[in-house]
């Protein structure tokens, strides 16, 4: 016959109380069903049974237990273990306990007793009015005590609901609680654990009563909490709202391949800053990059072209180059339209414009229109490697990282230099991986060539 011991639930306690029997006895439960709450030191825990059966309890509502101690037998009939006793009743009738005292007034008063001692009151045999009556005038409590119908089972725990917490809600009735939805006269019951959730998230417990449950275990009103908990909500704003759509467009119908490269900057870093004193304008990698790309626009024509049908690309003029711009405000690509024929200075200059405007979204519609090209910057000092997505009627797009010092020999001699990978998402319809790292390296060789710094020269 299996049996169902009690568990070690604390450390620090040697004994238990049973504060609850969440079912009647000879109750059907199945594997999982919580029967009984039995109160620590420092908490309540639901005690469940592992398989399925009908239950017969072994200890009285709020005697005290120990690990290991027989808690309940489980049985695969609905017939009794033992012979029906007082401290065994049959199934029809609901086990009913309290704490005893001296006297039947320490009852009345709700008074906790030794807990070494228990009360079983039993509905079998019924117990008679005029019986109960006299008991209660023999002990002086008169009216207190209410008359019952012999049908009806008496149950007693003032003193379990005060020294231990008891049943949170308990039925008047003595028909047995059977498993789904409480009837409509009858409330459902709530465990001690359940209770003290409630009571912690000030739920009101009327709440709980359309889960539609017999018996609510502290599970149930963490679930309830969480249904009914103000998710915040944050509209996107419209720039960003519009990158969303880029985006999911970009990832639907173009088939895109990615290729890095490792590329030496020392030189190109120290270019830059001589070339900022030079034209009295912040020049960095972004000027530098596009001035590079743009040369590249003869020599690698399908990387600015556009898929015009699953046999066409049409082929771009000239060198369309948008560059990324987030200041925190939105994310913009304005573009530098004939990027061929600019100088640094004329480079410089617009993208110091679009960084002014990027903070206000202050772009005309020329200014974001025609690109056939992306370079996107992630300046970010800790962002070693970035995929770019490739905007809609792009062929590729180009990401540039911030540089990282990388140490190298050089000459038997160690040194350190910085170094930025350089990626390329490009679409597989329109360029392959070879073509791909040729434009790399190409791009590599053509970021330290001299060009143009103003229209002077």
């Amino acid at each position: 016959m299996p049996e169902i011991r009690v568990p070690k639930l604390n450390n620090n306690d040697t004994s238990y109380i049973v504060v609850e029997w969440l079912v009647e006895t000879g109750q059907h439960v199945k594997a999982g069903d919580p029967i009984a709450v039995l109160e620590t030191s420092k908490a309540a825990d639901e005690i469940t049974t592992e398989t399925d059966g009908y239950v017969w309890p072994s200890i009285p509502l709020n005697a005290d237990c120990t690990p290991g101690q027989l808690l309940a037998h489980l049985t695969t009939t609905p017939e009794s273990p033992q012979p029906a006793t007082a401290a065994n009743p049959p199934p029809s009738t609901p086990p009913l306990a309290a704490k005893s005292s001296a006297s039947t007034a320490d009852v009345r008063m709700g008074l906790s007793a030794d807990s070494s001692a228990s009360l079983s009151v039993f509905a079998s045999p019924p117990v008679s009015p005029s019986a109960i009556e006299s008991s209660a005038s023999h002990a002086g409590i008169g009216p207190s005590v209410p008359s019952v119908d012999a049908s009806t089972s008496l149950s007693i725990s003032a003193g379990a609901s005060t020294a231990h917490g008891g049943i949170a809600s308990a039925s008047s009735s003595a028909a047995p609680r059977s498993a789904g939805s409480p009837s409509a006269t009858q409330p459902p019951l709530i465990t001690v654990p359940a209770q003290a959730l409630l009571d912690e998230l000030g739920i009101p417990v009327e709440r709980v009563y359309s889960l539609g449950l017999s018996v609510i275990r502290r599970a149930d009103v963490e679930r309830l909490a969480a249904e009914n908990v103000p998710t915040a909500t944050y509209e996107l704003p419209k720039v960003q709202r519009a990158v969303a759509k880029a985006v999911q467009l970009s990832h639907a119908t173009i088939p895109a391949a990615y290729t890095v490269m490792a590329m030496d900057l020392d030189d190109t870093l120290d270019l830059a800053a001589r070339l900022t004193r030079e034209v009295r304008r912040p020049v960095g990698l972004a000027e530098l990059f596009v001035l590079a790309v743009a040369r590249l626009h003869a020599t690698f024509p399908m990387f600015f072209a556009t898929l015009a049908d699953d046999r066409t690309a049409r082929l771009s003029e000239a060198p369309n180059i948008g560059v990324t711009v987030d200041t925190g405000e939105g994310l913009y690509v304005p573009v530098i339209h004939n990027a061929a024929d600019r100088t640094l200075k004329e480079v410089a200059t617009r993208l110091m414009e679009f960084r002014l405007a990027s903070t206000t979204g202050d772009f005309r519609e020329s200014d974001l229109a025609n690109g056939n090209i992306a370079v996107t910057l992630h300046h970010d000092a800790d962002v070693s490697l970035a995929i770019p997505f490739i905007f809609p009627g792009h062929a590729c797009a180009l990401a540039i990282t911030a540089p990282q010092p990388v140490l190298t020999l050089n000459d038997d001699t160690l040194t350190t230099k910085k170094v930025a990978n350089i990626g390329l998402a490009y679409d597989h319809r329109l360029i392959n991986g070879r073509e791909a790292a040729l434009f790399l390296r190409a791009l590599k060789d053509t970021i330290h060539e001299p060009f143009p710094i103003s229209e002077q020269e």
